[in-house]
């Protein structure tokens, strides 16, 4: 780093990725800090700036500072860290040390200290606090070491899953066979195989996936298992509205053996919103009257299928919000982006998949290409035949939103 980019950091203020301290702090509060900025997305602890950012510079000998921000990065967090160390001469001998972190550690939650005990922090804004139980699953889940679909839903016994869809999906889909009904055993063996049930205790129950995907009653069980679709008059949100629905429901529909559909899942659903809360246009194919929509169906499905199979569920109380305004349609889905991802990386057909299992099931329906590049290959050639736009999307630190507009903008 040089002097303008760190004048720079110093300009902007502390934020949810840079932090200012003094190097007199107790190397436990070092490392808190540090392990809060791993578990986010990396960023810069400037030592020898005051809260105000003030440049008072180290009160120790530069190579002191470093040994003991490298012994508290060692000692007081587990997995231990070695962040990267520079310093800057700012002048009028006041010299400022940078602790540097990067954005994709691999080994998340990083735990500081805390006298004999372990502790999560995250980062939250400019402050760093303990990690709630949901929070620091998350953090497990960002690292692949665990898997938040694979958790059993305690009271959710099989009785609570859909034998109906079950049947449609092994017999119909994939043209095998399914155990006779009063065979528990090898239902329960079945479904554990797939992970879609597992064992807690002595029973058998649904996992997270099992519910999302087949359950009679998701909503009862994971709260945040539903599609919020609202349908405003202008181009902003408003306490008057035009439709206010919530969808809910397992994820993949009924059907009968010759395909057509009993029961929808929640993607039908969330198109059937959209196709009752725009308008078509009418126009002649030959002697046929074709209806154009506002927003291809292709791409509105494929948007919304996205958004349900890789949306962080563990995130409980929200659920995917369907907006539609005069001008656009948006889709926004709870929980950053997993890993390295970037809406650039996304673009270029960066492929990823938060809940493996959401992704194969819904696969096997034909709801999701099998190269697994929906937003390259579909949701962005789509829109611009369609009327000529580039969809947005948009990351932000709790959620992504992929906008679909009416009409190319103006100008």
């Amino acid at each position: 780093m040089n002097k303008t980019g760190l004048r720079e950091l110093l300009a902007n203020g502390e934020n949810s990725g840079v932090e200012f301290k003094r190097d007199d702090i107790r190397p436990e509060q070092l490392a808190r800090e540090v392990a809060a900025l791993l578990n986010l997305e990396g960023g810069h602890i400037l030592l020898g700036i005051e809260d105000g950012g003030e440049v008072t510079g180290l009160t120790h000998d530069p190579k002191k500072a470093e040994e003991w921000v490298m012994e508290a990065a060692r000692t007081h967090i587990r997995p231990a860290a070695i962040p990267f160390w520079e310093t800057l001469d700012m002048g009028g001998e006041k010299v400022v040390g940078i602790v540097s972190l990067p954005a994709d550690a691999p080994d998340k939650p990083y735990k500081a200290r805390r006298g004999s005990a372990w502790v999560s922090v995250v980062r939250v804004g400019t402050t760093t606090r303990d990690a709630t139980r949901e929070e620091e699953e998350r953090l497990y889940q960002q690292s692949g070491r665990f898997r938040y679909g694979l958790k059993p839903v305690l009271g959710a016994t099989l009785d609570t899953l859909d034998r109906r869809r079950f049947r449609d999906y092994f017999v119909r889909v994939l043209e095998g066979s399914v155990p006779p009904d009063d065979d528990v055993e090898q239902w329960q063996q079945l479904l554990c195989n797939l992970d879609l049930a597992t064992t807690a205790g002595q029973r058998s129950v649904a996992t997270v996936d099992g519910m999302l995907l087949f359950g009679r009653n998701p909503k009862r069980f994971l709260p945040q298992s539903g599609v919020r679709a609202v349908c405003y008059p202008g181009s902003a949100p408003d306490y008057a509205t035009r439709a206010d629905e919530d969808l809910k429901g397992p994820l993949l529909p009924l059907g009968t053996q010759d395909g057509s559909m009993v029961e929808p899942g929640l993607a039908d659903q969330a198109w059937d919103f959209v196709r009752r809360n725009t308008t078509p246009s009418a126009q002649l194919e030959g002697p046929r009257r074709i209806d154009r929509w506002e927003y291809p169906e292709a791409v509105v499905r494929e948007t919304v299928v996205n958004a349900l199979v890789h949306r962080d569920y563990s995130i409980a109380g929200t659920d995917i919000m369907l907006t539609i305004f005069n001008d656009r349609l948006e889709i926004q889905s709870p929980g950053r982006l997993p890993n390295t991802v970037t809406p650039e990386g996304m673009r270029a057909g960066l492929r990823y998949a938060r809940n493996q299992t959401l992704v194969n099931l819904m696969r096997d329906y034909g709801y999701m290409e099998a190269r697994g590049m929906g937003v390259r290959n579909k949701i962005i050639p789509g829109m611009r035949i369609h009327n000529g736009t580039e969809p947005d999307l948009l990351e932000e630190e709790h959620r992504f939103t992929v906008r679909l507009w009416k009409e190319p903008k103006p100008g």
